[in-house]
């Protein structure tokens, strides 16, 4: 390692161990990031699975959000315990499976 001005200069194997490093980061990241997506729509199919007659109710009186209020909450617990809140308060999975699943491709949440 070498010092130049404000700089270090690693070796090759030095500076390939921390990409290696990094690359294993960004995949782990990618990796959490899929498996909490695929949770959170996995929750908001239940949701599906258990009312179809109520989402299809909710949809053609525009109704959906004040009618799995309940179903909402207590899946949304669910998912900010398993991902933790930090998690689910900073990305969008949620609220894409909600919209995307739920609500059939309407933004409604």
């Amino acid at each position: 390692r070498q010092i130049q001005g404000d700089e270090v200069v690693v070796g090759e194997k030095q500076a390939g161990q921390v990409a290696d490093r990094e690359l294993v980061h960004d995949r782990a990241d990618e990796l959490a990031e899929a498996v909490h997506r695929r949770l959170a729509r996995a929750l908001i199919s239940d949701m599906l699975v258990y009312h179809p007659e109520k989402r299809q109710q909710g949809i053609r009186d525009g109704t959906l959000p004040q009618l799995f209020k309940d179903e909402i909450e207590k899946s949304w617990q669910e998912y900010v315990e398993q991902v933790g809140a930090e998690m689910a308060q900073s990305t969008p999975f949620w609220s894409e499976a909600l919209n995307e699943i739920l609500a059939g491709g309407h933004k409604l949440f």
